[in-house]
Parts: C-alpha cells; sequence; structure tokens
C-alpha cells in the first residue's frame, strides 16, 4: 500500500487575505489617531496598562482617580486647568486615547493569534516565516514607541514631542506598507509567479512620498497647519501663507536645519510644496504601471488627487476635525496605493 507522504499544504492566498485584512486595521488606528492628536486626547491616560487598561473606568471612583492623576500633566496645569475642564469633558478625550488602544490591542491580536494557527497548520509557505516574525515585532515596537511618545507629554510638556509624534506614525506606515507587499508576494505565488523586486524608481518614489509623510507628521506635531490662516477659497491661506509666498515669522537663530525640523511655519511650508515633487513621483510610477495594472495606476492617481484637495480644504477650513482626520487616512491610502504601484514595477523589471 503506497503511503501517503504529502504534508499540509501552504496557504498563501489565505495568508495573503489575512495580512490585507490587518494593513485595513492600521489604516484606521491612523485615522483614529489623527483624532486622538486633533482632539489633544494623546495624554488623557498618564499610565500604560496592556491587560488591565483594555476596560475604562468602571465606576466614578475609577473615573475620578483617572482625572486626578491627569491632573498632574503640563497640558491640564497650563491649558485644561485654567479653562476650567470637568469631569464630563474629560471623559471624551479620555475616549479617544482609549479607543487608539483598544484597536492597536487588537491590531496586535488580529496578527498574532492567526500567525500562531498558519505556523502550527505549517500553512506558512517557504522564505515567508522570518518576515512575518518581522512584521510581528514591528508591532510590538509600536506599542512601546507609542507609550514613549506619549510620556513626552506627561512629564514635559503639554504636548507630546513631534519628533516622536512622527516615529510613531512612520513606525505605523513603515509596518503597514511592508504587510502590503508581503501580501502581494504572497498573492503573487498563490498564482505562480515570482516576488516582486524593488526598483531604484520604485524605491525613490517611495523615499520621496515618505518624506512628505513625515513633514505631514511634523505638521501635525507642531500644529502647524494651522499657521497658514484660514478662509475658504482663500489665496491668503493657499497656495500663499498669511498673504505671503515664503511666510513670515520662520525663527532661523539655531540655524535652517533646526528650522526645518522644528519652526511651524517653515515645516508647513515644506510640507505644501514638497507635496508636488511627490505627485510628480507618483504620476510617473502610475504612467509606468498602467498598461500591466491598470487598477493600481488607477488608485494611484485617485488617492493622491484626493490628498491634495483634502489638504487645501483642510487649511481653508481652518483645520476642520473631519476633513484633517480625512487627509490623514488618505495619506496612509496614498502610501499604500504607492506600495502597489511600485509592486507592479517590480515585477515587470523583474
Amino acid at each position: 500500500m503506497a503511503i501517503d507522504q504529502s504534508g499540509p499544504a501552504p496557504r498563501p492566498l489565505a495568508i495573503a487575505r489575512w495580512l490585507f485584512m490587518v494593513a485595513a486595521m492600521i489604516v484606521l488606528i491612523v485615522a483614529v489617531g489623527g483624532i486622538t492628536r486633533l482632539t489633544e486626547s494623546g495624554v488623557s491616560i498618564t499610565e500604560w496598562k496592556p491587560v488591565s487598561g483594555t476596560l475604562p473606568p468602571l465606576s466614578e471612583a475609577a473615573w475620578q482617580a483617572e482625572f486626578d492623576a491627569y491632573r498632574q500633566t503640563p497640558q491640564y496645569i497650563q491649558i485644561n486647568g485654567p479653562a476650567g475642564m470637568t469631569l464630563a469633558t474629560y471623559k471624551t478625550i479620555f475616549f479617544w486615547e482609549w479607543f487608539h488602544r483598544l484597536i492597536a490591542r487588537s491590531i496586535g491580536l488580529a496578527f498574532a493569534l492567526p500567525l500562531a494557527w498558519f505556523w502550527a497548520k505549517r500553512a506558512i509557505p517557504e522564505g515567508y516565516k522570518l518576515r512575518l516574525l518581522v512584521l510581528l515585532a514591528m508591532g510590538g515596537l509600536q506599542g512601546a514607541v507609542g507609550w514613549w511618545m506619549v510620556k513626552s507629554g506627561i512629564s514635559t510638556d503639554v504636548r507630546v514631542s513631534h519628533f516622536r509624534l512622527a516615529t510613531h506614525l512612520m513606525l505605523a506606515l513603515i509596518t503597514m506598507a511592508a504587510i502590503i507587499w508581503t501580501a502581494l508576494d504572497l498573492r503573487a505565488l498563490a498564482q505562480g509567479k515570482s516576488r516582486a523586486r524593488l526598483t531604484a524608481f520604485g524605491a525613490a518614489a517611495l523615499g520621496v512620498l515618505g518624506i512628505q509623510l513625515v513633514l505631514g507628521a511634523l505638521v501635525a506635531g507642531l500644529r502647524a497647519g494651522y499657521v497658514a490662516g484660514a478662509g475658504w477659497f482663500s489665496w491668503e491661506a493657499w497656495p500663499l501663507m498669511q498673504g505671503r509666498l515664503i511666510p513670515a515669522g520662520i525663527d532661523w537663530i539655531d540655524g535652517a536645519l533646526h528650522a526645518a525640523l522644528n519652526d511651524p511655519f517653515l515645516v508647513h511650508f515644506l510640507h505644501r510644496w514638497w507635496a508636488w515633487l511627490a505627485v510628480a513621483m507618483l504620476v510617473v510610477l502610475a504612467r509606468q504601471v498602467r498598461q500591466p495594472r491598470r487598477a493600481a495606476s488607477i488608485a494611484i492617481h485617485s488617492t493622491f488627487g484626493t490628498q491634495i484637495v483634502l489638504g487645501i480644504a483642510a487649511i481653508w477650513s481652518g483645520m476642520e476635525l473631519w476633513l484633517a482626520v480625512a487627509h490623514q487616512l488618505n495619506g496612509a491610502l496614498t502610501l499604500a496605493a504607492a506600495v502597489w504601484g511600485t509592486h507592479v514595477l517590480g515585477r515587470i523589471k523583474g
């Protein structure tokens, strides 16, 4: 009698679908993170409790204890306390930070548990185990970076460090991009195709877009979106800034590099004009992949076009919450589309 030696078969398509779901969850948390930042909710929870912190306070005494801890922060002492913040108002900002952390925990479970199941079932294709473990580690690091960011606003300032905020956001986006690339590789494997390679132009396009995203994170951390002025269809706010092409008020005392990273006027100026270099790179990328993968080309054009409109609208509105959050969310989608296009390009040139 013949012995069946066939073991469990790899399931690259199932793993790819799972990874796309995790990437979608990261897009969601980027949006919620934007709300958390814009509502100044980030330091409302002053402790990191990975397990017990899953549940919000369940009694008035517990709520009062949380509020008392928050009242020791510089943000409360210098801003919200003098403004007369009540416990009811505090509960609103608490919700957004708690919800942000809850989604983060959910993403961790949504990655770790299926990974363990696929591993136990020996369904992970050869060559992908280490990559998936690295992605898991990046997710764990993200939690540590998030707390490192929050601590800067609890003990030293009325807001979190804009450098730490940028690190937190960019690590999330890099993790999302790596997950999407891996999912696309696995989907290609399921179709009997080889992995894509990162081409020189693809790397350049992602690099230029990455700088734009970093600048956007610095704009968010410095509250630099407010410095341009406001008013619908006001040329004073866009394309000008307070009626000038190059805004007044840039502090050059500590040098150009310091200003480019710390001065809200200059950071905003760089973010709005570097965007056009990113657009040019994405247009070329979209044209290069239009023939083999039209859907990827459409996705790139659609996301960066929407991003420009949302960015201008957010400035004109005086940083209306929903517009600013939509701009941040669509930034993540723009990166996702660019990764897709770069992957398609890698298959063409491969």
